[in-house]
């Protein structure tokens, strides 16, 4: 009660942030229970709240992680480590569960579609954000790194897909497939702008991040499938260790991943490609499912809100608006063309198109961890990569396409319900 007192009191007698503050000291003060209640409720309720404002839950979770964050209430701070950590499994999950349930005859028979889609939705965006950022007067090598954080994506909308049970229909699978290309290609092209730019360009470095690839994907695709096949078969009868060895699995090929500055989400895809046929059906794959997808998938959307301060989206809009557009626009124009001319080729109807475009517009995970590396790159002048102006853009882009992805594939997805037919189920 007398907390509440001192409240009313502070709205009345002090203006705007300092009331912001005295409300952030008493939040971040609450017992850690109390914020693990908080936070259960938020799973609990968030998502059918959204669902009846017509929005998608990806949405309101991730609106709730900027209320709750450092930047408005300050319930938490900026990287809670346990809460970053649900975080991180979440985000492997969400890829290593698309990896489990593409259909694998269904991928083999689009992966050359695949490959051609993921070439097309990272070099277009990477030549546009390249020509937007020599537009707005940043080096060659800048500019290229903006057009790096363009070509990647980040599946966001995925669960929404899932709920409508069009994830084993091609356009989505195609789509998947080619997420994985998308963020290794322009992981490797602002790799290998980071290294020129902080002490010149190397082709040995270069060749070395290559032949590392090529050793890691057939490694994962086959040695990770028959070995985890092997120990996986001899668990089947113990549900619990099958469970852990699943888990574990993920994580030894995100860290593998890792190891070689790929980002982790792609060793878990391919894990889960690599394991798809051994877990078909199992019910331990069930409650792996089951504890992604209400609580750590959930929890990346929240923790994603914690990254975003309301005041600086805006700040950035005001004083960078023309570059903010610029962005924004060369993201959205250069996925569009992506998927119109992969969607024309391969006869998918409208619906199946839009929902492909949707699908490849959030920039969170591999764009915001490459942006903060390019941010904290120097030259050998002291010169940083990327300044301020253009990582609080990408804040920006990071936000805007959150909400805009997953709220365009919500409404395009749900037409093509109707097109369950085997010609758009395989081709």
């Amino acid at each position: 009660m007398r907390d509440f007192t001192r409240l009313l009191a502070a709205l009345c007698l002090f203006p705007g942030m300092e009331v912001l503050d005295f409300i952030r000291s008493h939040t971040a003060a609450l017992p850690n229970l109390v914020k693990f209640a908080l936070a259960m409720a938020i799973l609990v309720g968030v998502p059918p709240l959204s669902r009846r404002l017509r929005l998608p839950a990806v949405v309101g979770l991730l609106l709730c992680g900027i209320v709750i964050g450092p930047h408005v209430l300050g319930v938490f701070p900026l990287h809670p480590y346990i809460a970053d950590f649900f975080a991180d499994l979440g985000k492997l999950l969400l890829m290593f569960f698309a990896g489990l349930e593409i259909d694998l005859a269904l991928f083999r028979q689009v992966r050359r579609r695949s490959i051609a889609f993921g070439l097309l939705t990272t070099s277009i965006p990477l030549a546009l954000g390249t020509v937007v950022g020599l537009w707005f007067g940043y080096l060659p090598v800048a500019a290229v790194v903006l057009g790096s954080l363009l070509a990647s994506h980040t599946l966001l909308a995925l669960p929404i897909i899932t709920e409508l049970g069009e994830n084993r229909l091609e356009p989505v699978t195609v789509t998947v497939g080619a997420t994985v290309m998308s963020d290794t290609l322009s992981l490797i092209v602002f790799a290998i702008c980071a290294g020129i730019y902080h002490s010149g360009f190397s082709v040995l470095n270069l060749g070395v991040q290559l032949i590392e690839i090529a050793i890691f994907v057939p490694l994962v695709l086959f040695g990770l499938s028959r070995l985890g096949a092997y120990f996986l078969k001899e668990a089947e009868n113990n549900e619990d260790s099958y469970f852990v060895l699943m888990l574990a699995i993920m994580v030894v090929a995100g860290v593998l991943a890792q190891s070689i500055n790929l980002p982790g989400i792609v060793g878990a895809f391919l894990a889960g490609l690599a394991v798809n046929a051994a877990v078909h059906d199992k019910p331990a794959k069930g409650k792996l499912e089951f504890f992604a997808n209400s609580l750590f998938i959930p929890i990346f959307f929240i923790v994603t809100g914690f990254l975003i301060d309301p005041l600086v989206f805006l700040r950035s809009l005001i004083d960078n608006f023309a570059l903010a557009c610029g962005v924004i626009l060369a993201l959205v124009v250069g996925k569009w063309i992506a998927a119109e001319i992969a969607g024309r080729a391969f006869h998918y109807s409208s619906a199946a198109r839009l929902t492909v475009w949707s699908l490849t517009l959030p920039q969170v995970a591999a764009t915001l961890a490459a942006a903060l590396v390019a941010f904290d790159t120097f030259d050998r002048a002291g010169q940083r990569l990327i300044d301020g102006r253009l990582l609080n853009v990408v804040l920006v882009l990071m936000l805007t396409t959150a909400i805009l992805g997953p709220v365009l594939t919500a409404r395009f997805a749900q037409r093509m319900l109707p097109e369950r037919t085997p010609e758009n189920t395989a081709n």
